[in-house]
């Protein structure tokens, strides 16, 4: 006889089925079993780590639609992983997104991590489903093996691996990594977990973005017990290694708790590894006391590789993939596609595919052919903040100037300019832009695009100024 859970998730199926394709459908979601519904929690079960990382990335948004229909606002989604533990089959249980219906909802309560005598809270579980140990949340591809070294990365590989050979017993304590998008810190920051975790299996490893800490840290603030049992956890951790630690910028109670917990892992000998867009000296909005704690231990900053490197990342990739790639398409990637190496990744991989796909050679004919169509419709990581540096670097002015409260020409200039390329290249809103362009209304930002356009349609001068600083951007 069919479970009300089970008819629950039948009804949900003929939503998204009527939202997706066919192969995405049968793919996704078919294989998704689901397990028990209770206090608008509906938990099911999908068949592995990537399948749950996979759906939480691409269709989280379709899923919270499709339960509010169906069940109504107030419900939520729990999903558990099927591991084997002493011959036992019990869920493991990884956390969504911050996009998930179960983090926006407020009634979210940090569940209970069985390994501890008083019952501390983990914040990785989700509520209801208790859990046997601490989720590492390391990506298996991210190795030192598959780290290809170059001048651009050599320093920072190497403190890297001396960190994982003696955590929290070396003079890199903390590590901290920065580079710009795209050019290694979060695959450096996972390789020197797994390194870790195989020289060292008892100790406990965890890797967090800093947004998800954030997130954690206002569940957790509901009440005292819950904000204790947060840092208490967090407190157990051997290896603690927290990615775009920017985000913590200008969230001072989470940055006061942070602080708690990087002094007493720190004092008792735990290794710290954290990693950002920018240098400890160039983040803003962060406390002075956190900052000087970053500056403790070794500051290693990622370059973009030359093209050696890149040529050395390509064969490594194609390698990885079973793909035979002859000298001269490697060269003509490498040579091309030089923005970062994520970028060179995607293009690799579109060029696999149409080979595949189409039954053609991966030739430098079919690269030079799909190569404008690639970079003239790929998605860049472009931000406030970066196209800020840009012009900055453009105008050979510092940011210090840039955000000066002056009138001077040049300066106004060049925020006007930073403005009108943030409204084209990013999805803030005008008023993002305006409060990260130093603190500007909703007006000024609007006036600046309409001046820019103006000046770019009127003046041949300063349109060549605004075509150099685009290209830089891009």
């Amino acid at each position: 006889m069919e479970q009300h859970y089970q008819k629950i998730w039948r009804e949900c199926l003929k939503v998204i089925r009527a939202n997706v394709t066919p192969e995405c459908y049968d793919a996704w979601f078919a294989p998704i079993v689901p397990l028990a519904y209770k206090d608008d929690v509906l938990t099911v079960q999908v068949k592995s780590q990537y399948a749950f990382e996979y759906i939480e990335a691409h269709y989280v948004r379709l899923i919270r639609s499709t339960l509010n229909k169906v069940l109504g606002l107030h419900s939520r989604l729990e999903y558990s992983v099927m591991m084997d533990v002493t011959d036992k089959t019990v869920p493991d249980v990884k956390i969504p997104s911050k996009d998930s219906p179960s983090i926006e909802n407020p009634s979210v309560q940090l569940p209970l991590d069985i390994n501890s005598k008083n019952e501390i809270k983990n914040p990785f579980v989700l509520p209801g489903i208790r859990k046997l140990k601490v989720e590492s949340q390391l990506n298996e591809e991210y190795s030192f093996d598959n780290f290809v070294e170059g001048d651009c990365n050599r320093l920072a590989r190497s403190a890297g691996y001396a960190v994982a050979e003696k955590p929290g017993k070396n003079a890199f304590n903390p590590m901290f990594i920065y580079s710009q998008p795209g050019l290694g810190k979060t695959h450096l920051c996972h390789a020197i977990g797994l390194e870790i975790k195989r020289r060292y299996p008892d100790k406990i490893v965890l890797y967090v973005n800093a947004e998800q800490f954030v997130m954690q840290f206002m569940s957790a603030c509901k009440s005292t017990d819950s904000r204790n049992d947060f840092i208490r956890f967090y407190q157990m951790i051997d290896v603690l290694i927290v990615d775009d630690i920017q985000f913590l910028a200008g969230k001072a109670k989470t940055q006061d708790t942070f602080f708690q917990i990087f002094n007493h892992l720190q004092m008792n000998g735990k290794q710290l590894v954290f990693a950002s867009d920018k240098a400890p000296v160039d983040l803003k909005d962060l406390e002075p006391r956190l900052l000087s704690r970053f500056k403790w231990g070794l500051t290693a900053d990622l370059q973009a590789p030359d093209v050696e490197t890149r040529k050395n990342i390509l064969k490594r990739k194609a390698y990885n993939e079973g793909i035979t790639l002859s000298e001269d398409v490697i060269e003509f990637l490498a040579t091309h596609v030089k923005t970062n190496i994520r970028e060179m990744d995607g293009f690799l991989i579109s060029l696999i595919a149409h080979s595949l796909l189409n039954r053609k050679a991966a030739t430098v004919e079919l690269a030079k052919q799909m190569l404008d169509k690639f970079v003239s419709n790929s998605v860049r990581d472009v931000s406030v903040e970066y196209i800020i540096s840009v012009v900055c670097q453009c105008r050979n002015i510092s940011e210090e100037e840039f955000f000066a409260p002056t009138r001077k020409r040049t300066i106004v200039q060049a925020r006007q300019l930073a403005m009108y390329f943030s409204k084209k290249y990013t999805k803030s809103s005008l008023a993002n832009i305006g409060m990260q362009c130093g603190k500007k209304d909703h007006a000024t930002v609007l006036h600046s695009i309409k001046t820019i356009e103006d000046l770019i349609e009127t003046n041949r001068e300063f349109r060549q100024i605004a075509e150099d600083v685009e290209k830089s951007i891009l």
